[in-house]
């Protein structure tokens, strides 16, 4: 690393900075101009939540943060949404990401912060824990069987006609999945946004929604986009699912056997299945998936007594842990953990701890994905009490895997 620049001034951004901010996220992540894709940008900046770094009159970086909830295991909790995060070419180097984020975490109110990494070798160093990775599916349409049985009906349609009701479905199936992120009115704007820079070479972003006994309980957004097929050049597309919610078994079925059975496609992809995506059970022969390991939501705990006290444990946990944490001081020491189904408290003790681990393992943990005992396994948890580790290891997880249905 060269040296720091002294004279490098990091604070909360302000509106002022917006003419500046969007055209360094623009240089850094090597787009190309577009009015209406800056725009876009500017519109879900929120400069009050940016932590700015500024050489004289010259924008040196930025770090942005999204005011969003995150379903976590048995709640709903306010989380940093950190994105946007830029430094300027010439700036590398210098330490200016480092001051940046010691500022943000330092001065952010929610007990958590998520993040989407570009580089997942970065954010670890800032206690930043993999908490929700996902998969990638590639899967070859003729390849791919799935079970017959009674199907509810489908209704498709441009995303806007449709919206409320899938805005309904939304809302009923986030609060019993860790890691999804809330959609304030704003937010499905932008999730529906289709803008030619979005689009790219595909077509007009399309939805449909299913109906069951019940109304409706099921939405799938998606796309096609040219593809090549040597076996059958008519027959090349790829569909792109780009979200599939669904409130039950039989509505996931419905939708899945739906974008298979598009015309003309030889591949449908999804870029945010859950790791527990039913259709790896579902399909004939799963292989044929192609499915994709890939890190996803990152996570830091902020604050240890509130981020612990706020989540729900699948079993009654009564365990000390000892965190480190070498960037936030308040959250090194031990902690005693007492919790179940119902709720949970977290004090600061002078009691041994039972489990030692550092705060990136923390949140590696925190959404119920991430086994203690895997950690253990790679000598990230050291268990100092014979039979903490499985139990709290049990108490952490989670009915439901972590995903993350977005980037931000």
């Amino acid at each position: 690393m060269s040296p720091i620049l002294p004279d490098i001034a990091v604070r909360p951004g302000t509106e002022a900075d917006l003419d500046a901010i969007v055209p360094l996220l623009f240089a850094a992540f090597h787009d190309p101009p577009d009015a209406t894709r800056e725009a876009s940008e500017r519109s879900k900046t929120e400069p009050a939540r940016s932590v700015v770094a500024v050489d004289g009159e010259t924008l040196a970086g930025h770090l942005g943060s999204f005011a969003r909830d995150l379903t976590v295991p048995g709640a709903i909790v306010p989380a940093a949404h950190v994105t946007q995060v830029a430094v300027a070419p010439t700036h590398r180097r210098r330490g200016v990401l480092n001051r940046m984020m010691r500022r943000h975490l330092a001065d952010a109110p929610e007990p958590i912060a998520v993040l989407w990494a570009s580089e997942g070798r970065i954010y670890p160093r800032y206690g930043y824990g993999l908490a929700a990775p996902h998969l990638t599916l590639r899967a070859f349409v003729r390849e791919v069987r799935l079970p017959d049985g009674p199907a509810g009906r489908l209704r498709a349609g441009p995303p806007a006609t449709l919206r409320e009701e899938m805005v309904e479905v939304f809302e009923a199936v986030r609060p019993d999945r860790p890691g999804w992120s809330s959609r304030p009115g704003a937010w499905w704007d932008h999730r529906l946004d289709d803008a030619a820079w979005v689009r790219g070479s595909g077509t007009a972003l399309r939805a449909v929604v299913r109906e069951g006994a019940h109304g409706v309980d099921g939405y799938a957004l998606w796309r096609v986009v040219d593809g090549e097929n040597p076996d059958n050049p008519r027959v090349s597309a790829t569909l792109q699912v780009k979200e599939l919610v669904a409130a039950t078994a039989a509505a996931r079925l419905d939708l899945w056997r739906f974008l298979f059975g598009v015309d003309l496609t030889a591949r449908v992809t999804y870029h945010h299945a859950p790791l527990d995506e039913p259709l790896l059970y579902l399909a004939d022969d799963p292989g044929w998936l192609g499915t994709r390991w890939e890190h996803g939501l990152w996570l830091r705990v902020r604050d240890v007594p509130a981020a612990l006290s706020a989540r729900r444990y699948a079993l009654p946990v009564d365990v000390v842990l000892e965190v480190t944490d070498a960037l936030l001081p308040r959250n090194a020491g031990r902690w005693h953990l007492r919790g179940g189904p119902d709720g949970a408290t977290c004090e600061r003790t002078t009691a041994p701890a039972a489990l030692a681990l550092d705060v990136r393992d923390l949140g590696a943990a925190y959404l119920g994905g991430t086994p203690l005992a895997a950690l253990a396994g790679a000598g990230l948890v050291e268990e100092r009490g014979a039979g903490t580790l499985a139990a709290a290891n049990a108490a952490f997880g989670w009915h439901r895997a972590p995903s993350m249905n977005e980037t931000f």
